[in-house]
């Protein structure tokens, strides 16, 4: 971050998008290094970019940040401890920033969508296709531009509105654990 140029670092909207899920192992099965890699990412990451870039934005009184949650932020479930942890850190996270920045005009939204067809699951899979196929199987996930929308619509309110908070799912998906299947 200090070697970017005085002139870039005029940033108006930060959007963080990591999230990164390692297997479905129970709790008890889990590795530690899977649960590093997981915090690191979804939690530090977000934390490290977000204290660099913020100190910019409350310097120039202005910025809005979205954080790019989960359901697994809102709904745990069977084989997602950690991963659901670390996006419900996110939403907390979002929380705080929200009541910290909110006298610096840095206006702050969290984004919790359900299944999105990316590659996601095949990450989460190590590259298993298969399985990571399966996940999407009979039902019509969201994808990238529906998510990119919804920071659009978010980002783009008059400087009086603030969209705190947007789960967004597919049709076919209620929460984390409902999902109908043609």
């Amino acid at each position: 971050m200090a070697s970017i140029p005085d002139a870039w670092k005029n940033i108006d909207i930060l959007i963080n998008n990591a999230g990164l899920a390692a297997g479905t192992e129970k709790i008890y099965e889990d590795a530690w290094d899977k649960w590093s890699q997981m915090i690191d990412t979804n939690v530090k990451g977000l934390l490290f970019l977000s204290k660099e870039i913020i100190k910019w934005m409350v310097k120039n009184q202005h910025g809005h940040i979205v954080n790019i949650s989960s359901i697994a932020g809102i709904n745990v479930y069977e084989g997602g401890s950690i991963y659901c942890a670390s996006k419900h850190a996110v939403n907390a996270i979002t929380k705080g920033m929200r009541v910290d920045l909110l006298k610096h005009n840095i206006r702050v939204t969290s984004i919790s969508p359900g299944m999105v067809d990316t590659e996601f699951s095949l990450v989460r899979f190590d590259g298993d296709k298969e399985k990571a196929k399966n996940v999407y199987q009979g039902i019509t996930p969201l994808s990238a531009i529906d998510i990119a929308e919804a920071i659009e619509f978010a980002v783009t309110r008059p400087p009086h509105v603030n969209i705190n908070d947007i789960l967004i799912m597919p049709s076919q998906q209620a929460d984390a654990f409902n999902t109908y299947r043609k």
